[in-house]
């Protein structure tokens, strides 16, 4: 198993090489600047900068720049943020980010998993077109519909929750933003339940142990851990996307996670804070990727890595 993991990483290299070299001279490629303002600079401040960014280098000598520092772990400058560097802001931005990730991705799996498996156990009843139909309409209102409704809702009419802003990263500040998180992927953990298991229960290893007179819950746990393998197929883009922070639920709920200095990078071109963000999510999916592999091991004896 170690030398599998081994490898998945070291054939991961040349992938964020990629990504990164595809990212960095796309970047530059891109019309306007870190330094152009709707009042420009005067032309020897702007050389400056430059200098001090080391923008007036050819771009090739740019990008060798880069990667020696992003050897050494170093993400660079921010150019919008100047008073930090980008691994400043993700030292900040991250744990926020995860937190609500981690948060909305448990009550996905234990919500979606047992609605998923309440409709499968009851399929073509009122359970099963009850869960369905709240599932279909958990993907398709989108979240920056749902965040402003939960304001409206739970911070302006009924004033129980704040509207927006971390605070001190109080329970009731991550409330909303986590149940927005959380409701899409609630309804797709659910459908691929659902299907999942409707098709597990109808296998002949579980009509044999229920033909043996077993305990239900014995029937639904190993029923359930079959079906978990298309869900778990999901988790790893999912959980990269949750753990670096959705950049629209940040953003109306006004919280400084990844997804917020993402948007703020690029609307600024700050090139350093998007090159970051795109590794930071790239070096995620890879790791996730390889947790869902060796869970597929786990759960399912058959599959076997070397």
């Amino acid at each position: 198993m170690a030398v599998y993991i081994f490898k998945r990483m070291l054939s991961a290299l040349p992938t964020l090489f990629v990504i990164i070299t595809i990212s960095f001279f796309l970047m530059r490629l891109a019309p306007g600047g870190p330094f152009d303002l709707e009042r420009p600079l005067e032309a020897k401040v702007m050389e400056n900068l430059k200098r001090i960014y080391q923008l007036d280098r050819p771009l090739w000598e740019q990008y060798l720049v880069y990667l020696k520092a992003l050897a050494r772990g170093d993400l660079g400058p921010s150019f919008y943020w100047r008073d930090f560097t980008v691994n400043e802001l993700f030292a900040r931005a991250l744990p926020i980010s995860m937190r609500l990730g981690a948060s909305a991705l448990a009550i996905a799996l234990v919500v979606g998993s047992l609605l998923g498996a309440l409709a499968a156990l009851r399929q073509n009843t009122a359970a099963d077109y009850a869960v369905m139909a709240t599932a279909t309409l958990g993907i398709t209102i989108p979240t920056f519909v749902v965040a402003p409704i939960l304001q409206l809702v739970f911070g302006l009419s009924l004033a129980w929750l704040p509207v927006g802003g971390w605070g001190d990263g109080a329970l009731r500040n991550t409330i909303m933003p986590i149940a927005t998180l959380a409701l899409p992927q609630v309804a797709v953990v659910a459908r691929l339940t659902r299907a999942s298991m409707i098709e597990v229960l109808r296998s002949h290893h579980i009509r044999t142990l229920r033909s043996q007179g077993l305990p239900l819950r014995y029937v639904l746990k190993h029923a359930l851990r079959a079906a978990a393998l298309p869900v778990v197929s999901y988790l790893g883009p999912a959980a990269a996307a949750l753990m670096t922070g959705s950049i629209v639920v940040e953003n109306i709920f006004g919280l400084p996670g990844v997804g917020r200095y993402f948007v703020d990078g690029a609307l600024n071109r700050d090139y350093t804070l998007v090159m970051g963000t795109v590794i930071l999510v790239a070096i995620l999916v890879v790791l996730f990727n390889l947790v869902v592999d060796l869970l597929y091991a786990w759960l399912d004896p058959r599959v076997r890595y070397e």
